[in-house]
């Protein structure tokens, strides 16, 4: 079956789908603009399989345009809206997309690679004056091998990878999702995260097929109070972010103090929020359930979930598999690691949500996806009681000094500091120790953090082989367009510096280095 009709079956025709700003959008005029959109596109003549780009900010259009995408059996291929234009003409011809939906705020940054790319940009202009006289015949969808969607990884590691997402992938990852939160027609999400993102996707897809309903807001960068008040004001029942997201409402808000009488869940997921973190929110919010998740683009979304009535016993953990995903750690010879011990393994994941591959790109896919297995990279063990703990991410995991130091335990312990509002730990390469240890920090505004406090408490909870060996404090951390922090980017500062020394990226340094 078509995912679009699944995901719009359920809504009531007079119920609200999307809430943006002042404007609402019922389940019908939803339902009858991505029929419109889809009628659009085949009467331009698309097959069935085509790819379709949009370029455009959370928004109804947006919505109708990934939606009628996917109703027409095409591929809807979002693009992350600050993609340079090296990056967007790259993906525009590896995915071989020649119409690009685009809204109209962005409409003048597109139309200067227009030309270039061989694009035919369509607005909402050319929906509305669609008319209801089109007339055309929908293709039959093959849910387990049809594309519903394009997802291009952020390229955080490399080049972006377009990931094949397939309508029964993401059929499969909503009904696990919506189980497990128990949504219903009554829950009511605040989406800050992008829709190019499949974190931001999945809150799209869960809540409109659960009947429920989506407010936007695009301000949480600039305004991070105003999506507070909004969330209050619309009386949603869910917020859902990734590490940034909650970094920034404890440090850079009034988030522990407001109330939000209709709040019923927080999601987290798009990497680890260090622990002290999380038992802040646990603190300021006891009544609210918070959700720890795990995922990955090539997963469609989500891999597993940590019940929140287990995060006093097993914070730290990312849960179990999902009902319909099945998560092995398994060591370099194929066979699990023993639960309850050290033994260490990469996480694999096995269901029906596990997507279809890379886009053209054979030897990736064969490296990840083998067997119908998605083989995730990330290192961790088992509980005595299955729950798995993520040990790091391989490629994250910092050589130094004949010794494997885990980025993520050193950030765990800056992160105590409650004068840290983001920390992330790389290692560098470095002649005497293969790679030193390296820490980058946002401190909370008007702090007056110094580096060498930072590493006099690193020494008290770390050994020495642990504690960075230099220590930057940032006023801006890098981040992609759903938030995550780009660490290739923050190892280019420390190249630039080694070439010359005396100079500091004045841009984004807030002190000398420690």
């Amino acid at each position: 079956m078509n995912i679009a009709d699944l995901i719009l079956r359920q809504g009531h025709d007079a119920a609200p789908a999307v809430l943006d700003g002042n404007r609402l959008l019922t389940y019908r005029e939803l339902r009858k603009q991505v029929a419109t959109a889809a009628k659009v596109l085949l009467a331009r003549g698309h097959a069935k399989g085509d790819r379709i780009g949009i370029f455009a900010e959370n928004s109804p259009f947006f919505i109708i345009s990934y939606l009628g995408i996917i109703r027409a059996g095409l591929v809807a291929v979002p693009f992350q809206t600050d993609a340079a234009p090296e990056t967007f003409l790259k993906i525009v011809t590896d995915a071989g997309i020649q119409d690009l939906f685009v809204s109209d705020r962005l409409v003048n940054r597109v139309r200067t690679w227009r030309q270039t790319a061989g694009l035919t940009l369509l607005s909402a202009a050319s929906l509305a004056n669609a008319g209801d006289s089109l007339a055309v015949p929908l293709p039959e969808i093959t849910s387990e091998s049809d594309l519903a969607a394009l997802m291009f990884t952020s390229g955080s590691t490399g080049s972006p990878k377009g990931v094949m997402v397939s309508h029964r992938n993401i059929e499969c990852n909503s009904r696990d999702i919506i189980s497990y939160l128990e949504l219903t027609s009554r829950d009511r999400v605040l989406v800050v995260l992008p829709f190019h993102y499949c974190f931001g996707a999945s809150l799209l897809h869960t809540h409109l097929m659960a009947g429920g309903s989506v407010v936007l807001n695009n301000s949480f960068k600039l305004y991070p109070e105003t999506v507070l008040q909004e969330m209050q004001q619309k009386e949603c029942t869910g917020f859902a972010g990734v590490p940034s997201t909650y970094q920034i409402l404890l440090r850079k808000s009034r988030f522990r103090e407001l109330s939000f009488p209709a709040l019923r869940w927080f999601q987290q997921a798009g990497g680890k929020l260090p622990d002290p973190q999380i038992a802040e929110i646990l603190a300021a919010f006891p009544e609210i359930r918070y959700y720890l998740m795990y995922g990955q683009t090539e997963g469609t979304a989500r891999l597993s979930y940590l019940p929140p009535e287990h995060l006093a016993d097993k914070l730290g953990s990312i849960g179990r598999g999902l009902p319909s995903t099945r998560l092995e750690v398994v060591k370099p010879d194929g066979k699990p690691v023993t639960s309850g011990s050290a033994e260490t393994g990469e996480i694999v994941a096995e269901g029906d949500n596990i997507t279809l591959g890379y886009w053209n790109d054979p030897v990736e896919t064969a490296k990840y996806f083998r067997n119908r297995k998605l083989h995730t990279g990330d290192i961790a063990r088992v509980d005595e009681d299955g729950f798995i703990y993520v040990v790091e991410r391989e490629r994250e995991m910092i050589k130094s000094g004949g010794n494997r130091v885990s980025s993520k335990e050193v950030e765990n312990v800056i992160a105590k500091m409650p004068q840290v509002v983001e920390v992330a730990v790389i290692g560098a390469p470095h002649e005497l120790l293969g790679e030193a240890i390296k820490a980058f920090i946002v401190p909370v505004p008007g702090s007056t953090l110094t580096t060498p406090e930072v590493k006099e408490h690193c020494r008290k909870y770390l050994p020495a082989f642990k504690v960075p060996e230099e220590v930057r404090l940032l006023n801006h951390m890098p981040h992609n367009g759903a938030g995550k922090i780009l660490k290739p980017r923050l190892l280019e500062m420390i190249t630039a510096s080694s070439r010359d020394h005396h100079r500091q990226p004045a841009a984004t340094t807030g002190s000398k280095a420690g």
